[in-house]
């Protein structure tokens, strides 16, 4: 987000929108790094407060080795980004707003990484979203920012709502929403018959937004952000939300072979298309986009094993992708701010007059690279042994694997060398400068990390990789041991290939990368895709509006009743038992009196072309109900329906004289087809009002109803007690929707000539 060194110069500090948030984020980190001795000693750590109680609902956090390493990499490299991000957009006059956002998407990944109750987390889950699209689409100005964000926003959500019907069929299946107990539980869900829908649902979710193929387009959109918000979002945060989830549900939902299967060649196929992908783009961004889904298709695919050293290269990775990624990120970040571009065709000698990026993106590159002695390199040595020990296929799962970080190590190389170090220029920068020290303290930091935790792997082991594989098979599973050195073996002989592998691509990547824009011309364009899918939504949403909404209310009525028999018939259909004995009762006088006036009442509205003759139908069945109340001894709701049934007349009357005329063409061909719904949904009602007549009645309610009527609300009508008092706002919501109904019709009445 090049052009606001221009902007009036103000202090990073001049307002508390770049001062809070970095200082808030660094004081999360300090507290959950003091947990680090406990959970390394592993403990547990909890804490539970009800939230929907009748409902056995509660907020409840739990810190584990899982939720503190994604913890520590949220708060510590979204301190470093905060801190970044208060000179990036120095200036900018919505600075402000965006720290709100990125603030709040930090306590929402939070929410979500902590949470162990499956509906927090899923309020959280969606929380990442929302500001996640508002960050997305911060430059709203821009038609690629408003799509970008949208998109972003509708797949996730989509996934979302996948997720939350997993979440209800576990908390079925298991009785208790809350993780930590469902762990407790073992196989339970496995063991189901709703199994595989669980795991279909769940893994919906999760693929969405940890963007796995064929879902995977929007991530590299999102890079219409700001470079502060790619740097966190694709480094340890939003798109790792579902490999977290991954990890959190791999001791109930894994081990199988489906799981096994479908985490496998979709983590593979994500890695190395992906790739492949970030060796294609000139764009920095992008090219380091496409690495993110590499990361998160490697992540995907260990997830898939069940074996120590494949959970233990998952925990590694997690922690050495944050690092060289959000560095890497910010690097590109301060190129573009300091040259106005990010291309690399238009860079080149940038080192001499940025020495000090220079030497944080080759430190970062070279973690990034998997070169000794950066915790990349074990990283990846890790990555390869357990590869090797997948059971299932460890040669596919090794081959795609070493593909995939050879690509990388050419990226790396196109990256941090070719900006910096290649010695002639494409294009002239824009007066390349070195960054202020809040924009490089990210990039010294995380690459230094790098660095560091390459030199001593058992600080980074007893810390966060031991118990995350703790947390994620249990403390009876060996975590594999992280060395820099593990001898000769067959995954060093691996890397070796990579290495050489690397060298090759990077040298060829310029014909390479011809040869992929050459085919990516002849495939099919995802995004493309997603533009498709959106348009037919709305010709679909365009014919629907046109047959549904055609204003003619005959049309509305008709379609609102038809709903309702649809409804009412089949879930009869699908749900009732037998249907209930019909016993004829003897009736007397007075009740074929009612009946005749009611049949006589509806036939002549049903049959009548005058609108007066029709009015008069109505209140003849108007009159009737009335009737029946009488009869049955209840004569208080007899007045009321009289009222209501002259009031009703007495408007419709006025109204119709301005409604126009009934079948001006005189043919009635709607008749048959609208005598057939109501007679059906006379028959549905019937029958179920025999079917709640059948059984015996819950008294509950009544008896309630008739003990407090008088002692609490002091009124002998229970009727009028109810609506008066027990159902007092409900009573006045009715009134209010009557009341704007009958305005509205007034303003209709009103507005129409004669």
């Amino acid at each position: 987000m090049a052009g606001h060194s221009e902007v009036a110069d103000k202090g990073p500090w001049a307002r508390p929108a770049g001062l809070l948030p970095p200082v808030l984020a660094a004081a999360l980190f300090v507290l959950f790094l003091g947990m680090v001795p406990e959970i390394a000693d592993e403990q547990v750590l909890r804490w539970a407060w009800d939230w929907v109680p009748s409902l056995g609902i509660a907020i409840t956090f739990l810190v584990d080795g899982l939720s503190l390493t994604f913890a520590l990499l949220i708060t510590g490299i979204g301190s470093l980004v905060f801190l970044y991000s208060s000179k990036y957009l120095q200036g900018h006059p919505h600075f402000a707003r965006f720290m709100l956002f990125i603030v709040m998407f930090m306590l929402s990944m939070l929410g979500l990484v902590l949470a162990d109750n499956l509906l927090t987390l899923f309020v959280f889950w969606e929380l990442t979203t929302i500001t996640s699209y508002l960050l997305i689409g911060f430059d709203h100005s821009t038609a690629k920012g408003r799509r970008s964000a949208l998109q972003a926003l509708l797949l996730t959500g989509t996934g979302g709502l996948a997720l939350l019907a997993g979440f209800i069929l576990i908390g079925n299946v298991a009785g208790t929403f809350e993780l930590s107990e469902i762990r407790a539980q073992g196989g339970v869900l496995i063991e189901s018959a709703l199994y595989l829908p669980i795991l279909i649902l769940v893994l919906a979710g999760t693929f969405t937004k940890s963007a796995q193929f064929p879902l995977h387009f929007w991530l590299p959109n999102a890079m219409a952000a700001p470079t502060p918000v790619s740097a966190y979002l694709h480094s340890a945060t939003m798109v790792k939300a579902g490999v977290y989830l991954m990890a959190r549900m791999h001791p109930n939902l894994g081990g199988t072979d489906v799981w096994l299967w479908v985490l496998t060649i979709a983590g593979a196929v994500t890695a190395v298309f992906a790739s492949i992908m970030a060796l294609k783009q000139t764009d920095l961004k992008q090219s380091l986009a496409y690495t993110t889904l590499m990361a998160l298709g490697t992540l995907t695919l260990f997830l898939a094993a069940d074996v120590g050293y494949a959970i233990t290269a998952v925990m590694t990775f997690l922690v050495v992708h944050s690092l060289y990624k959000a560095a890497l990120f910010l690097v590109v970040g301060i190129i573009d701010h300091s040259t106005g571009t990010r291309h690399v065709n238009e860079l080149g000698g940038l080192a001499r007059a940025m020495p000090i990026t220079a030497v944080a993106a080759g430190v970062a590159a070279l973690s990034m690279a998997g070169l000794p002695p950066f915790i990349g390199f074990i990283g990846k040595e890790i990555k390869y042994a357990g590869a090797l020990a997948v059971g299932s296929e460890p040669a596919f799962v090794a081959a795609a694997v070493l593909v995939s970080n050879a690509l990388m190590l050419a990226v790396a190389g196109i990256v941090s060398f070719s900006p910096f170090w290649r010695r002639k220029h494409l294009a002239e920068p824009l007066n390349p400068h070195e960054a202020p020290w809040q924009m490089l303290a990210g990039p010294i930091i995380l690459a230094a990390l790098g660095a560091l935790f390459g030199i001593y792997p058992e600080l980074l082991a007893r810390s966060l990789v031991n118990p995350g594989v703790a947390a994620i098979l249990g403390p009876d599973v060996t975590p594999a041991a992280l060395k820099l050195w593990a001898g000769f073996n067959l995954p060093l002989v691996l890397s070796l290939v990579t290495f050489a592998l690397g060298w090759l691509f990077y040298y060829y990547r310029r014909g390479l990368r011809t040869w992929l824009i050459g085919l990516g011309e002849r495939l099919p364009v995802f995004d493309n895709g997603w533009d498709n899918v959106l348009d037919g939504l709305k010709a679909l949403a365009a014919w629907q509006t046109r047959l549904v909404q055609g204003g003619l209310l005959r049309r509305y009525l008709f379609i609102t009743f038809a709903t309702f028999l649809v409804a009412v018939a089949g879930t009869i259909w699908l749900k009732a038992g037998p249907m209930p004995a019909l016993e004829w009762p003897v009736l007397q006088v007075q009740h074929w009196v009612v009946i005749a006036i009611v049949v006589a009442g509806a036939l002549l509205t049903l049959t009548t072309s005058s609108r007066i003759a029709a009015i008069a139908g109505l209140g003849a069945v108007g009159i009737g109900v009335a009737l029946i109340f009488i009869i049955f001894g209840a004569p208080d709701v007899a007045i009321t329906q009289l009222l209501v049934e002259t009031l009703v007349v007495v408007l419709f009357a006025v109204a119709a004289l301005k409604l126009p005329q009934l079948d001006p063409d005189g043919t009635k061909r709607h008749r048959p087809l609208d005598a057939a719904l109501a007679v059906s949904i006379g028959i549905g009602v019937t029958v179920v009002m025999l079917m709640v007549t059948d059984g015996p009645i819950d008294r509950r309610l009544t008896d309630y109803f008739e003990v407090t009527s008088w002692p609490e609300a002091f009124g002998r009508n229970i009727v009028n007690v109810i609506l008066v008092d027990f159902r007092a706002l409900d009573t006045f919501g009715e009134i209010a929707v009557v009341a704007i109904a009958a305005l509205s019709a007034f303003a209709l009445l009103k507005g129409r000539k004669a």
